[in-house]
């Protein structure tokens, strides 16, 4: 790993307790997709972790060119051309003045992270039975993330691929990892950011691809019984990129045709 300016292997990867990304949960991160040694859409990603440590009033963090840097050491420290890696920032210790942000990156070898349907083509997922909120910071990629960790598990119980989040009168707001979108009577859509959802890469990304390609897509509400008459369902996020999914709460989804189509271009315009 690569800890605020250093490389550091097993014991020596270390962070002090008084960080209080360590502490308090007080973090930002971004999990990237590399492939032959290319980090997709490392800009984009930068870009969302840097504005949003400026709205939450975190000290400004590394440079992009810093961390850029740091991630090519990390992969050829750990030989990695097909990699996730995750870049976190923190807020630091306090006291100091000024006070310094945290930072490291990490990587894993990429097939590690795979879901198994994204591998077989067959992905799965249920809804999960928490209700869910995303409160006043779900649109942050925070490392507070205890809620989306549980729903992680429940599906991890189930065997199955991911977890949808719902809130308690059953609208549909994200998966644990990922963006949702439905084809629901003909016509495909997404939840709205306005609901305080994390803006996904790969979702932004997918609908740019509508538009270019013809595909009409409207972000409005979605609730339990949409998805469960659903003709369609695909889950997209960085390191799956765009996933249909074979079947919801153990009922086949009927079709998986659009979905393969926009991950076709997706690959192929990525």
């Amino acid at each position: 790993m690569w800890i605020d300016g250093r490389l550091a292997r097993g014991r020596e990867a270390t962070i002090s307790l008084h960080d209080r990304g360590a502490r308090d949960g007080e973090g930002l991160f971004e999990t990237v997709r590399i492939e032959g040694g290319r980090p997709h859409h490392w800009d984009r990603h930068l870009e969302r972790m840097i504005v949003a440590a400026a709205e939450l009033g975190f000290p400004v963090p590394a440079a992009p060119t810093v961390l850029a840097d740091a991630l090519r050491q990390v992969l050829a420290a750990n030989d990695l051309a097909d990699a996730v890696a995750r870049i976190t920032v923190t807020r630091g210790v306090p006291g100091g003045r000024p006070t310094r942000a945290g930072a490291w990156v990490e990587a894993e070898p990429l097939g590690g992270r795979l879901w198994r349907g994204t591998r077989s083509g067959r992905a799965t997922a249920l809804v999960s039975g928490a209700p869910f909120s995303p409160g006043s910071i779900g649109r942050f990629k925070t490392t507070s993330r205890l809620a989306y960790h549980l729903a992680r598990e429940e599906a991890r119980a189930a065997s199955v691929d991911e977890a949808l989040l719902a809130s308690a009168d059953g609208e549909v707001l994200e998966g644990a990892v990922s963006s949702v979108f439905a084809v629901v009577s003909g016509e495909l859509a997404t939840p709205p950011l306005t609901s305080g959802i994390l803006p996904g890469i790969v979702r932004g990304r997918v609908l740019a691809l509508c538009a270019q390609i013809g595909v009409p897509v409207r972000e409005r509400r979605l609730t339990r019984s949409d998805l469960a008459h659903a003709e369609e369902i695909f889950l997209t996020n960085s390191v799956q990129e765009v996933v249909p999914l074979a079947s919801l709460d153990g009922r086949p989804v009927p079709s998986q045709t659009l979905g393969t189509r926009l991950a076709d271009v997706y690959r192929a315009r990525r």
